[in-house]
This record gives structure tokens, C-alpha cells and sequence, in this order.
């Protein structure tokens, strides 16, 4: 999230602006893809391979596609890490066309985790963290990418995250016959604006919100307990809806969203667990500080329903 100067916030209260127009003025930073999806064609009786989707086209004919990687990615992956990647698209209700992956980290797994990754991230820097998440957790990881990040078409807009993460969600159930019951819902900075909206409409085995907003307008004003019309990103006035646990994991020395957001939500949210803060993390740090993946182990392992 950007810090915008006064004359800037003078627009936003005096305008006065619509809900969109503060999300795209404070939210969105695509970068440059890190990688692409390319559709191979898929030869008569060759073997299926988990480091590709496929799609049935209108001819009858099975589209297969492949991650690549380009040089922006941090690293390249080892054919062993590409075949436990599963990437392919998936139409919003929106008409935008959105990139997904499913990451089969553990085979067995009982849990999924739906992840809404951060801002100015796409899905090729993240894979990697995906994939070492999956395996220390025990959970098989699926994402996907907003509207204009990575191969996703369109543009990233509010209305337009929340209909990325219901096409997410339908492709994970359908496409993987994965039940709610076995689906987390894991949301970090922006990506807990739709983690929150999906998880207070639908039931799920759990919700992870880390470095979690209350709303867009609170990130400049920490103080602010009303909520205006024009605001955006009304986490604090949806984490109340939700009824699945819910564990809130927030650095005390956020310099991006103030700690000040966490304690809001935690809170506001009856379904809300023993929340993790950790003591001097920032923003972007939170992972590797030990606590984190204690915590996220034990609240999977130990307090969710068996």
C-alpha cells in the first residue's frame, strides 16, 4: 500500500470518490509477470502429468498448459518441483480470465489452503513459498492471481478480488472436488479483502489472516472508528459474518498496516482463535520469525475440528 501525501487525501475526502476508485489509489501494484502460462496441445494417449492443466476445448481436444518462468522469477524451479505444480485458467464472473495453481505439496493432505497471496507478488514469486508453506504445514497450497497481476486479464479493481477468489474457489471445488470442510482460507495484506468477503459468505474448515486491514481509508488513519461511505476493503465490517475459526497473525512493528488493525479484527470476530503476535515483526517479515509456523502447525493440527 502506497502512502499518499496530503493533496492527495484532500481528493479522496472532497471529491468525493466511489469505494473503487480509493481501492485502485491505495491498493493495487501489479508488477511485471515473473512467468507465463503457455498452452501445449495434448497428444492422444500421453500420459497425464500433474506439472500441466488441461482444459477440454470446444473441438474436444485437450489444451494443456505449462508454467514458465521468466527472468524476473527469483529462481528456477527442478523438473521434481514443476511436477507438483498445477497451473491452468479459469474464467470470474467478471469475464476476466485468471491464472491458478495447485500446488500438491503433500499427497493425502486432508486440508487445502486457498491463499490470497499480498501485494506486488504474482503467482511465479510465489510458488516457491508455496511450496516450502505446503510441506512444513502438511497442506496441499492452491492460488491464483488478481485481475492484471501476473496472466490474469483485465484490471485489479475491488469488485474485481472478490470475484477472483469465488472463480478460485469453484474451480478448487469442482475442478478438485475439494469440500469446504477441507479448504482454509489464507489471506495476507490485501489478499485478506477477499479471504474476509468469501470466508463470511461460505462455511470453511478454517481462516488464516495475516497482516490483515480493517479497511482501506484505517490504513492511513489508524485511529479512524467510523466507516465512511467511500471507504474500501471493509474487512472490519465482514469478519463478524464469519463462522469458521479464525486465526489473526499480525506483527506488532508493522510499518505498512498497524498492529492497531489486527487487535480491531481479533476484536470484532466471535469465531476468532488465540491470535499470534509476533513481537518486533514488520509487514513482510512475519514468516520467518519460528512462532509462525508453530503456530499455524498447531492451530491445523490441533484446534480445528477432526
Amino acid at each position: 500500500m502506497n502512502g499518499l501525501s496530503l493533496n492527495e487525501w484532500c481528493c479522496i475526502f472532497c471529491c468525493p470518490p466511489c469505494p473503487g476508485s480509493v481501492a485502485a489509489k491505495l491498493a493495487f501494484l501489479p508488477p511485471a509477470a515473473t512467468y507465463s502460462i503457455v498452452p501445449e496441445p495434448e497428444p492422444a494417449g500421453a500420459p497425464t502429468s500433474v506439472s500441466t492443466g488441461s482444459l477440454r476445448g470446444g473441438s474436444g481436444v485437450m489444451a494443456r498448459w505449462k508454467l514458465h518462468l521468466t527472468d524476473r522469477a527469483d529462481f528456477q524451479y527442478t523438473q521434481r518441483e514443476l511436477d507438483t505444480m498445477e497451473v491452468f485458467m479459469t474464467k470470474s464472473s467478471r469475464g476476466n480470465r485468471i491464472g491458478c495453481m495447485y500446488i500438491r505439496c503433500v499427497p493425502g493432505a486432508r486440508f487445502t489452503v486457498l491463499f490470497s497471496h499480498g501485494n506486488a507478488v504474482d503467482l511465479g514469486q510465489m510458488s516457491s513459498f508455496y511450496i516450502g508453506l505446503g510441506t512444513r504445514i502438511n497442506c496441499n497450497i492452491f492460488s491464483y492471481d488478481y485481475s492484471g497481476y501476473g496472466v490474469s486479464t483485465g484490471r485489479a479493481s475491488e469488485k474485481n478480488i472478490y470475484a477472483d477468489i469465488d472463480a478460485a474457489w469453484q474451480a478448487l471445488r469442482t475442478r478438485y472436488g475439494i469440500s469446504p470442510e477441507n479448504i482454509i482460507l489464507y489471506g495476507q495484506s490485501i489478499g485478506t479483502v477477499p479471504t474476509v468477503d468469501l470466508a463470511s459468505r461460505y462455511e470453511c474448515a478454517a481462516v488464516v489472516l495475516h497482516s490483515a486491514l480493517t479497511s482501506g481509508i484505517r490504513v492511513a488513519f489508524p485511529d479512524m472508528k467510523k466507516t465512511y461511505c467511500f471507504d474500501a476493503f471493509r474487512n472490519v465490517d465482514k469478519v463478524s459474518k464469519i463462522t469458521s475459526p479464525v486465526l489473526i497473525i499480525h506483527g506488532t512493528e508493522d510499518e505498512v498496516i498497524d498492529f492497531s488493525h489486527g487487535l480491531a479484527l481479533y476484536e470484532r470476530c466471535p469465531k476468532a482463535v488465540e491470535p499470534l503476535w509476533v513481537e518486533g515483526a514488520g509487514h513482510n517479515d512475519i514468516e520467518l520469525y519460528t512462532q509462525y509456523l508453530d503456530r499455524l502447525r498447531r492451530f491445523i493440527s490441533q484446534e480445528l475440528p477432526s
